[in-house]
Formats: C-alpha cells, structure tokens, sequence
C-alpha cells in the first residue's frame, strides 16, 4: 500500500517558479520517501544486557554491560546513499551544514557517487530522517544508541559483528579495512565504501551495520553513560562531551567504517565525534 506523503503546497509553487523543476523532483521524491519508508524493518522490542560483554571491545566507554529494555520500533535496512540526500536537497533546497563539504568533494568526488553511502553532518542526517517523517506522516529520526545496537545484534544476540553470523570474514561477510602502516597512507585515503548491501544481511535482514560508513545515531556522546544509563528507551545523556573548538556536544558514531576492520566494527564499539561531515560517516533512519 502506498503511504501518503505531506507537502507544503506553497513551498512547491514557489519551486516552480524558480526551477521549472518541481514536478521532475516531486514525482523523484514521492518514489524515493515511498522506497524508504518501505525499507523499514520492524524490530520487536525487548531486554537485552547492552554494551562490551567482555574481550569485544578495549575501549572503556563500551562498559559495563548493563540491562535495557527497549518498545518495539522499525529502522532502516539499508544506510541512506548519496544519491537519496542529494535528492531530498534538491527538492527542500537544503544546504549541507559542514562548510568543508564542497571542498571534500573536489578533492575526492568518486566517494560522491549516487550509489554509495550519503557524507552527512548528523545536523545532515538529522535533518533528512526529520524531512522523511514529515513527507510519510510517520516520526521519524535517528535511531537511539540502544536501538542500534539492539538491532545490529540481531535483538540483542551475542552477535560481536552485525552480519548474518555474527562473524568477520574478509570480503565474505564484510568489507576488508587495509592495514595501517607508514607504508599505506594512500590506500588507506584512497578506500570507498561499497553501495549499501553488497554483503549478506544480519539475522534481521539489516545491512551493513558493521563496517561499511560509521553512522549516526540520535544521542549525545557521554564517556561514563552506561554507568547511570536508565533501563528502559535510553535516550543517552541530557549534556554530552563538547567539541572544544565549536563547543558542541560529540554525538555518537556506530558501526566502525571501511578504513577500519576486525576491533572497530563491532557491535558494542562506540565513538564520540564532532558532528562534522566526513567521507566515513553516513546515516540510517528509524521509528
């Protein structure tokens, strides 16, 4: 069945007037919310015990494990591609908040290729899962921290890796990340992502959730949160660490990247970052 998409009726006149465009777009987004929202895959909530259960991660912000339950939600199959944010800025006259961007993308436009993951602030992602929900009439966003990583672990399994066995295998299961060195500097820079879903799937049927962008979810990144993280439907920290330079608070990156394998790409490992853009960051959307 097809959702109902909402739209702004004045905001779209204008776009014609000023584009001759907005039919091609409109009808582009109507097909693309539709592909979306249809990616959507339910999760049955439940309780699991989150974070490093022991050996899977160095890090001390992985600890301690602790419970959590969660209600039931969807979250996307597939990391939001390049080509569908451009879209959705095409259609909103949306501008990328990381100043930096065009010039990334001079210097390296292969990684901007339709196909491949969107390079996203998470004001970007937010921002898009935000717009998705406005067009399908359903609250979307980015997933929390818990439900990422519920999901990733196929409801809350001992999975360490989010692939259909909870393995990492080297171009079997997920992509290999090359060895760091002096020596590989260029391959290193010079790496893609793939295009979503050119692995087997998790136990779930969710794509890609360890190793391909690092991505986005919706909580303020707190180094000691799971110590008095609440039980049910955290929403992580009401103050997080701040960016020193910008005096932000660091949002949380899961999943490790493509220039990474084996320790960073598991399913409890976590990072604080600035909300930049950046070539390994993307975005799934959830609800």
């Amino acid at each position: 069945m097809r959702i109902k998409l909402f739209r702004s009726l004045p905001f779209f006149a204008l776009l014609t007037a000023t584009t001759g465009c907005s039919y091609y777009y409109e009808s582009k987004a109507d097909d693309m919310v539709q592909r979306q929202m249809d990616a959507m895959v339910f999760v049955k909530g439940g309780e699991f015990m989150m974070g490093n259960p022991g050996g899977w991660s160095v890090r001390h912000d992985t600890w301690p494990p602790h419970k959590v339950v969660l209600d039931d939600f969807h979250i996307q199959k597939y990391e939001v591609t390049q080509g569908d944010f451009e879209l959705f800025q095409a259609v909103t006259g949306y501008e990328h908040t990381d100043e930096r961007y065009e010039n990334m993308r001079d210097e390296k436009p292969e990684r901007y290729e339709p196909e491949l993951p969107a390079v996203a602030s998470w004001q970007d992602a937010s921002a898009f899962c935000r717009w998705l929900g406005e067009q399908s009439g359903t609250p979307v966003q980015l997933p929390t921290e818990a439900q990422w990583e519920f999901a990733a672990r196929a409801r809350g399994q001992m999975l360490r890796y989010a692939t259909e066995n909870g393995e990492a295998k080297a171009g079997v299961t997920m992509a290999a990340g090359p060895a760091r060195s002096a020596h590989n500097m260029r391959e290193i820079r010079n790496k893609l992502p793939l295009a979503p879903g050119s692995f087997p799937p998790n136990p779930l049927g969710l794509y890609d959730m360890s190793g391909n962008v690092s991505e986005w979810v919706r909580d303020k990144y707190k180094k000691d949160y799971y110590k008095n993280s609440p039980v049910q439907d955290p929403q992580g920290p009401d103050e997080g660490q701040k960016d020193i330079f910008f005096g932000e608070n660091y949002r949380v990156l899961r999943g490790g990247s493509y220039q990474e394998f084996i320790g960073n790409t598991t399913v409890t490992r976590r990072k604080g970052a600035e909300t930049l853009g950046s070539e390994i960051r993307g975005f799934r959307c959830a609800y």
